[in-house]
């Protein structure tokens, strides 16, 4: 096993990082019902490499990408202290990787660049019913701070 990496994504990881949404997306489908049953994506990963707002960063292992993630710097409700500030998602990590602290060094990498852009607010997902991911998000410091609630019928 060689070292970790974490670099800025470029647009000849699209491929990669495509498939990683998928991994994300066949995760959540049994957390989420009402998820569509075709192929859906949830980013527009080309843009937010592209973005002058966003950070999409990639975890690299001897050339081979293993995981991703995305800062976006998002404007903060009105009712809020902060005008601004960092959302974090497309958190993936290779199966077999997971559980050496690949998405931890995701996370840091930017919280870092959200900070280099003044922001000190960070935000992320995650389903209710994905303890991994929770448990995880817990142990860089983040907190649950609001609970969405939703009726089917």
């Amino acid at each position: 096993m060689g070292k970790i990496i974490i670099r800025a994504a470029v647009p000849a990881d699209l491929p990669i990082l495509k498939e990683f949404e998928q991994g994300i997306i066949a995760t959540e489908r049994p957390l989420n019902a009402c998820l569509k049953s075709e192929h859906i994506c949830y980013y527009d990963i080309g843009a937010l490499i592209a973005g002058d707002k966003s950070s999409v960063v990639v975890a690299e292992e001897d050339g081979v990408l293993v995981g991703s993630g995305y800062g976006r710097i998002k404007e903060s409700k009105a009712h809020l202290r902060h005008d601004f500030h960092c959302y974090l998602g497309f958190m993936y990590v290779a199966p077999s990787h997971r559980g050496r602290g690949v998405n931890q060094l995701v996370i840091q990498q930017l919280i870092k660049w959200g900070k280099l852009q003044g922001m000190q607010d960070f935000y992320l997902e995650a389903y209710a019913d994905n303890s991994s991911a929770i448990k995880a998000y817990e142990k860089l410091g983040f907190k649950t701070s609001l609970v969405e609630m939703k009726l089917s019928q």
